[in-house]
């Protein structure tokens, strides 16, 4: 079937394609359909065009963005930037991108192909330091004339893109793909599973899944060992600790992720090993080129499928459990996470021993 010509790249955001895991869910003994919502198709690469977009195009309709006068400035860490450097590039905006020290250089890079300014910070500055990205896109709204910080942890235009267009794309593909001997469906998405950065994909995805669609589906949050977003607390460290998986997981709790467990009915703390290793089975068992946070993701899920309840799931013929994988392995491809497994394949790995992996 063709596609009509697009105004522009904005109208290629999104629409990406929900996959079988079925080689995946076959090693793990699993009944149910494993199911991913592969994010790097979206023309930036990953699930925050989404945002970018929705957050540029509401600051226009609601004036705080100015035509040849606001400047876009934004802490991220790393694909909200490419997202909004991207639409910016299009709507014609100034950008400047404050992200932390350990985001990958190919972030960096492709921020300032798209003629992004990029300010980096240190990774052991706290959210409300002065120093962190969050505190310097603050100083610089405050000294640059019409400087607008869109907000991505606090923008409600965040989740807002995700209950209208992720969730329903999902929600869409399960609705007609239709139930056969040979490839069973509920017709409905049982379990969605997604990493918590600012918290506004599964926050949006699980109010559009619950709303209207299936009021009993099941939505697990997946938060990295050092972070503070999983509940209950004692899964959490006393303090924030570091980890090398970019892109989720924070030291502050954002203002769009909702933890009530109407919206978030579990977490799962993962581990940085655990993470890419997920990866690396993506890679060779689905041929999916994810990024790291995709591992941390389906690692979560399968760690979910493990538990009492999960088991249910994982053993229900038709069931669809659906993984959200946020971006591609374009972003990474320079981590030695990545270097050792696809160039130095048998050597013992070089990532770095953090407090993701201590205990294990």
């Amino acid at each position: 079937m063709s596609s009509p010509i697009l105004d522009s790249a904005l109208d290629a955001v999104g629409n990406t394609p929900l996959i079988r895991l079925d080689r995946l869910a076959q090693e793990e003994g699993l009944k149910c359909n494993l199911l991913g919502k592969v994010e790097f198709f979206s023309v930036g690469g990953s699930v925050k065009d989404r945002i970018a977009k929705g957050m540029v195009l509401a600051a226009e309709k609601d004036g705080r963005l100015i035509p040849g006068k606001s400047v876009v400035i934004e802490p991220t860490s790393g694909n909200t930037g490419i997202g909004l450097a991207m639409t910016c590039a299009i709507k014609g905006y100034p950008v400047i991108i404050t992200m932390p020290n350990k985001m990958s250089q190919e972030k960096e890079a492709l921020l300032r192909a798209l003629g992004a300014e990029v300010i980096r910070t240190p990774d052991e500055e706290p959210w409300d330091s002065p120093r962190s990205h969050i505190g310097v896109a603050k100083r610089l709204q405050q000294e640059i004339p019409h400087g607008v910080i869109l907000d991505q942890y606090s923008n409600v235009n965040n989740p807002l893109a995700h209950e209208h267009t992720t969730g329903p794309e999902i929600i869409s593909a399960i609705l007609s793909t239709p139930s056969t001997t040979t490839k069973p469906s509920s017709l409905k998405v049982d379990v969605f599973v997604a990493g918590a950065g600012t918290g506004g994909t599964v926050t949006g995805v699980s109010r559009a899944l619950k709303k209207d669609h299936n009021p009993q589906c099941i939505v697990v949050g997946v938060d990295p060992i050092g972070s503070v977003l999983a509940l209950p607390e004692h899964l959490n460290d006393e303090s924030p600790k570091s980890y090398v998986v970019e892109g989720i997981g924070y030291d502050f709790v954002p203002q769009v992720l909702s933890r009530d467990p109407l919206d978030i009915d579990h977490w799962v703390k993962t581990g940085d090993k655990d993470a890419f290793h997920a990866v690396q089975r993506l890679m060779k068992t689905e041929g999916l080129l994810v990024g790291g946070s995709s591992g941390s993701a389906l690692s979560g899920a399968l760690a979910w499928l493990k538990t009492e309840r999960g088991q249910k799931i994982a053993q229900t013929e038709g069931s669809n459990v659906v993984i959200l994988l946020p971006d591609g392995i374009r972003n990474y491809m320079s981590k030695e996470w990545f270097l050792d497994f696809a160039l130095r394949p048998g050597t013992n790995s070089r990532i770095p021993q953090t407090t993701s992996d201590a205990g294990k």
